[in-house]
């Protein structure tokens, strides 16, 4: 999958073009991106610099693919790279940002673990010179971060939202219907958008009847997943179900906010005997894109993080061309502190009927689409 990084920088491109319109949480529509706002860093970055890249827990596969991607990308564009993974958690991702700097990165591009958590380690990193990214997820409550790669979070739980809609609709003939909800890490800021999207969505719905919680449970607090965790997802589900369906109680649908979650519902699911409910997803990871051509899993989201990544290569090229970070979104995303500069990336909602379309160009998923 490795890219050249002049195909890098052409994708990205194209993606800014294609997001000129995009809409975002604030429902805002950004102009014409030849005008767009640009987020500055602090210096021309010389050629052959450090960057370092701050990846969380390998809990999906695209983290694990862009570990390999900014590997590839970063040094083909002649920059020397340090890649890591918070595996162990917070303290070793504060560990790994600090030497980083100790190391001299003149850029810092960080996927947050929790990311109210890496003001200090951000704060020096701006204090030694170097430019930071927050990349797919919101660092929070410092000033210390200059731009936010992403794609639009919100957005992605408004798909979500509506092709759990659509699926009920397709599947489980009219409504009324009973649904389950289950949400991300409460440590993840992109949890919370990915929840409030769907629920912009879902919650009229609610309110009027055509959707019903079983369980009640229907907040943040009480549908989290800690740590993104399969096993816990499962065992709450398996909680849910024993408790609110044990009766023969039909559950037709689940809003999920990943494929990994989504397993481990439709797993524990399957463990009580019940039918196979309506669930979406997000990450188009292979597992769920069998699951959705075998018509179990209806429906994932495609972020392609060889595009998220591309952007994000894009943007220390144009650091090191004394150029500014190219930003597209100045309303939407606010970390506590400030209103983070962003550039926000289109996802796509993908089920059994449009996957092969969707996929054609991805050398992983496209086959399995045949």
């Amino acid at each position: 999958m490795k890219k050249s990084i002049t195909g890098a920088i052409a994708l990205a491109a194209t993606g800014a073009l294609l997001l000129a319109g995009c809409s975002t949480a604030n429902d805002e529509k950004t102009p014409d991106n030849s005008a767009a706002p640009q987020a500055s860093g602090d210096l021309c970055i010389p050629e052959g610099s450090v960057i370092g890249v701050s990846l969380p827990q390998k809990t999906s596969e695209n983290w694990v693919l862009a570990e390999q991607l900014f590997n590839d990308g970063l040094k083909e564009a002649g920059f020397e790279p340090i890649v890591q993974f918070g595996n162990s958690g917070v303290t070793e991702q504060q560990n790994q940002i600090s030497a980083m700097v100790e190391n001299g990165a003149k850029v810092i591009i960080v996927g947050a673990i929790d990311g109210s958590q890496l003001g200090s380690q951000l704060e020096a990193a701006k204090d030694a010179g170097a430019t930071v990214i927050a990349y797919d997820r919101l660092v929070k409550n410092t000033e210390a971060v200059d731009a936010y790669i992403a794609f639009d979070n919100f957005r992605v739980g408004e798909l979500q939202g509506e092709a759990l809609l659509q699926g009920l609709a397709e599947r489980k003939g009219d409504g009324p219907w009973n649904i389950e909800l289950i949400a991300g890490s409460p440590d993840d800021a992109n949890a919370t958008p990915f929840f409030e999207g769907a629920m912009s969505v879902l919650q009229p719905k609610i309110d009027d009847g055509t959707l019903t919680v079983v369980s009640g449970q229907t907040t943040f607090e009480q549908v989290a997943t800690q740590g993104w965790k399969a096993e816990n997802a499962q065992k709450r589900m398996d909680t849910v179900v024993s408790g609110s369906y044990a009766d023969g109680t039909v559950l037709d649908g689940i809003l999920s906010p990943n494929d990994t979650l989504a397993r481990a519902a439709l797993t524990s699911v399957a463990q009580a005997g019940m039918d196979t409910p309506v669930i979406t997803g997000q990450d188009s990871e292979v597992e769920s894109v069998k699951s959705i051509m075998a018509g179990e899993q209806y429906s994932t989201i495609y972020k392609d993080t060889r595009e998220l990544v591309a952007q994000s290569i894009a943007s220390v090229v144009a650091l090191q061309g004394c150029g500014d970070i190219p930003i597209n979104d100045t309303t939407s995303y606010d970390n506590g502190v400030k209103v983070v500069p962003s550039f926000l990336l289109e996802p796509i909602i993908v089920t059994k009927a449009n996957a092969a379309e969707v996929y054609a160009n991805d050398p992983t998923l496209g086959p399995l689409t045949k």
